[in-house]
């Protein structure tokens, strides 16, 4: 599963050549941030979740 901080991969590379996404909003709508060159793009959950392949990175738990 995905969770707002993680770095995640889409079927489609962005036309920067990045793959990296970090998701930065998450609600009904879900807002995505590219990596490579800082492009945010949001959509539905729907599309989100057909178009996500992987989680990459999952995000920083600040725990002490």
């Amino acid at each position: 599963m995905y969770d707002k901080g993680d770095v995640v991969m889409m079927k489609k590379q962005h036309p920067c050549g990045s793959n990296e996404w970090e998701i930065i909003r998450m609600g009904a709508d879900i807002k995505i941030k590219c990596l490579g060159c800082g492009h945010v793009v949001m959509m539905s959950r729907r599309n989100f979740e057909k178009r996500m392949k992987k989680v990459l990175r999952k995000a920083e738990s600040n725990e002490d």
